[in-house]
């Protein structure tokens, strides 16, 4: 669950939530209003990708030719 502050609260605290979400990994969400107003996320090193390659792998099933493929049936045409 993530949690919500008030946009005063995390002005307030600003410095301890920042590193709160550095720590635990967790995003927080501000609000103003009782409205959401920003998500704030942990940031990722410089070069090292949010989602490692290959993660997804099995993951999805292809159906049918990539390369070659005919809409004609789902298109009309005016000939």
């Amino acid at each position: 669950m993530v949690e919500k502050f008030l946009i005063s609260e995390f002005k307030a605290r600003c410095i301890e939530l920042l590193k709160q979400v550095h720590s635990s990994g967790r995003p927080i969400i501000v609000t103003l209003r009782g409205e959401p107003l920003v998500r704030v996320i942990p940031a990722t090193k410089s070069g090292q990708p949010r989602v490692r390659l290959g993660r997804k792998h099995g993951n999805a099933v292809f159906k049918g030719d990539l390369v070659h493929f005919d809409f004609s049936e789902e298109w009309e045409t005016d000939q």
